[in-house]
């Protein structure tokens, strides 16, 4: 892919790529579908809905990414789920104030998992996500039965997130897909290239005059964030959770270390956590059959 021309893209026709790649006993041709709730402000919030029945898990993406991130999870798993697009990310409306803060973004998707998900058994969110779901569970326990936090604690600083904060707060535009695909390859060296391509095209989209930007809402990701101001009273909401909890840290991750284990386990003895060796900050696109097998025991 290069400058010279237009790309093509389906976002439902790539799923033949997860499929090969991890050798899924798949159709290539999962029933999913898009759906949008209005919020009373007239924003659109996204989602994903895979299957026909009601969600048995919710999904929430981390900073700068978006539904599709789970896909190779959704698919291992089989079970009807709900992926949601944060505020700012994928196919969701912006927020004007550019405040993507965990506390805002659990009151925005609220609605849509009350709406298309009240029953789901585990509510999964990862990096900021993650810190999003914790802030739903705590002001609307209704809402969720089971919490698993994705390689994410309140103990989160900007020394331990720098390379993610990095990548994140670099260039917006790109003259071409390849120059796109360098940038990411670099910060991903682990993952495979056809991965990153599908990731780049679910991510980013091409202007008219073919240059790539990202999609996702650039305000909402200052130099601090994730940051230990944005996760501030966190760790107490973990100590007044009414359900349980399970943390997935990714065995190469900088973001979660020991002594957040010890504290998370200090706040609720009862909270479980698994490390998933190889993986990175985003469990899901490292090691997402590893993490599949981990949700369906929540199930």
């Amino acid at each position: 892919m290069t400058s010279a021309a237009k790309v093509p893209y389906d976002e439902f026709s790539l799923f033949a790529g997860n499929i090969s790649e991890y050798g899924l006993a798949a159709a290539p041709h999962p029933q999913v579908t898009r759906i949008d709730t209005t919020l009373e402000d007239a924003r659109q919030i996204s989602a994903l809905r895979w299957g026909n029945t009601p969600p048995k898990i919710v999904f929430v993406h981390g900073s700068a990414q978006n539904a599709h991130t789970w896909d190779t999870v959704c698919l291992a798993l089989g079970e009807a789920v709900l992926a949601i697009d944060l505020p700012g990310h994928g196919h969701s409306s912006w927020r004007d104030d550019g405040d993507y803060t965990p506390r805002s973004l659990a009151l925005d998707i609220a609605p849509i998992i009350e709406r298309h998900a009240p029953t789901a058994a585990v509510v999964c969110g990862m990096s900021l996500g993650g810190l999003t779901t914790l802030a739903l569970a705590y002001h609307r326990p209704d809402l969720v039965a089971r919490l698993t936090m994705i390689d994410i604690t309140p103990g989160v600083t900007p020394e331990k997130a720098k390379a993610i904060t990095d990548f994140v707060n670099g260039p917006q535009s790109f003259t071409s897909f390849d120059e796109l695909l360098a940038r990411t390859i670099e910060h991903n060296p682990t993952r495979s290239e056809s991965s990153l391509r599908r990731g780049i095209l679910h991510n980013a989209r091409q202007l008219e005059d073919l240059s790539w930007v990202w999609r996702y809402d650039r305000r909402g990701h200052p130099r601090r964030e994730p940051g230990s101001n944005v996760a501030a009273g966190m760790w107490e909401m973990i100590e007044r959770l009414p359900c349980p909890l399970t943390l997935v840290r990714g065995g190469v991750s900088p973001v979660v270390d020991d002594a957040d284990v010890a504290e998370l386990k200090r706040r609720k003895p009862d909270a479980m956590v698994h490390v998933v060796d190889g993986a990175g900050h985003s469990v899901q696109g490292d090691r997402p059959l590893e993490l599949a097998t981990l949700l369906r025991h929540e199930l």
